[in-house]
């Protein structure tokens, strides 16, 4: 292959003398579209390049294409290079995009999005584009998501869920020249496709029930007006919020939580049998057995750890909703695990960030995450049918299909 460099002595001269002659910075024909040309047909040159060398196939080029590019200085047409087997997929201006400033802001907003830093996205693009582009250009370009969350915030939801998770995700931000922590409460549901929706994100200081309440009214604001099973964590207050806005929903507290809630309890010693005792109540057959071996449970350990003991019988009622349901909603019910995925997910993304700069760093970042992973739900949950026939079974009308 011919290696036709730009010659820029060549294009300044001309360049100068079609300045001198009238003739316009930008457009098809324009001074800096030759420049621009080169720029962009090197840029994919080096990406085609960089792709063939970590294809360990016998990929390889297989001739060109055109392409006409919108770009700040005019419509530009581009050569493209193309590879044998059709799997190089252009970064700079990807195989359907026709505007390079979207492009470039999509490709910023990709790497924000999985957690690289303004720093890390600055050579990122010096590297592979040789693009220099300050922090405060990499800000705004990050800052044109604001409407397009604002708009998420308060989008229409649906008038009823069958199951929805609470769970709150912890993160530091500086604040007044000081670090704090910062909840971001996450609202999880299962809708009636039996499908996984997020109904919203929200962001306070530490987690506790007032602000749950605020949240779920904020839910029943935009639209929600029946709820047929909550899950959530062993937070006080929280089945109170719930009852205030969802009166009628059953609230299952998540064994899980319990479980680490009595290990403050426990001596370390103690744990492995204490633990074997708990899998004897939550894993029974159903109630009557569920309460035989809190009995025994009772005999053996309220001696040692009343406290703990107290806290099963305490909360005994929304520990054991599950059993009033076949394995598989029970297996959707007695925990918070889906929404902690969820979380860990999110964490994978946010982990390089020691501190965020502010909330709305925090609130960009968590915005841009979830788009990626909820993109991804599509299916119905496992036996989603037969779940829905047991709750339209046991709760009749109040299961609404929209």
């Amino acid at each position: 292959m011919q290696d036709k460099r730009f010659d820029y002595e060549s294009f300044k001269a001309r360049a100068i003398a079609d300045l001198q002659s009238g003739k316009e910075l930008s457009g098809l024909d324009g001074v800096l579209q030759p420049l621009l040309k080169d720029f962009l047909e090197s840029a994919l040159e080096g990406e085609l390049t960089s792709h063939l060398s970590k294809n360990t196939s016998k990929n390889r080029r297989n001739g060109k294409g055109k392409k006409r590019v919108k770009t700040s200085y005019g419509a530009v047409e581009i050569i493209t290079p193309r590879d044998r087997d059709g799997s190089f997929t252009p970064k700079l201006i990807g195989k359907r995009e026709t505007v390079l400033g979207e492009a470039l802001e999509n490709k910023i907003l990709s790497l924000y999005a999985k957690g690289s830093s303004y720093s890390q996205i600055q050579e990122h693009l010096l590297e592979l584009y040789g693009l220099d582009i300050s922090v405060g250009k990499l800000t705004a370009i990050t800052d044109t998501i604001i409407p397009k969350l604002k708009q998420w915030e308060s989008k229409r939801l649906h008038t009823f869920y069958p199951i929805v998770w609470l769970d709150a995700i912890h993160f530091k931000v500086r604040e007044d020249h000081r670090v704090s922590s910062k909840a971001v409460y996450v609202v999880l549901a299962l809708n009636t496709q039996g499908v996984k929706e997020l109904l919203g994100l929200y962001i306070s200081d530490q987690e506790g029930a007032g602000f749950w309440l605020e949240v779920l009214s904020d839910i029943q604001s935009r639209g929600v007006e029946d709820i047929l099973i909550t899950c959530t964590d062993n937070l006080k207050g929280f089945s109170e919020a719930i009852e205030t806005v969802f009166p009628k929903t059953n609230i299952q507290k998540c064994i899980i939580h319990q479980i680490r809630n009595s290990k403050r309890f426990l001596a370390r010693k103690d744990r492995t049998k204490f633990n074997e005792d708990l899998k004897a109540i939550y894993k029974a057959v159903n109630l009557t057995e569920a309460q035989v071996a809190l009995d025994d449970f009772d005999k053996k350990w309220n001696k040692k750890y009343p406290l703990a003991v107290k806290s099963w019988r305490k909360n005994w009622s929304e520990l054991t909703h599950f059993f009033e349901y076949s394995k598989y909603i029970r297996k959707l019910m007695y925990t918070t695990n889906i929404v902690e995925g969820f979380n860990r997910q999110i964490r994978k993304t946010t982990k390089t960030k020691g501190v965020f700069t502010n909330q709305m760093a925090l609130m960009k970042l968590v915005y841009l995450t979830q788009n990626d992973i909820t993109k991804k739900w599509v299916n119905p949950t496992n036996y989603w049918n037969r779940i829905k026939q047991e709750l339209i079974i046991k709760f009749g009308d109040r299961f609404i299909e929209e």
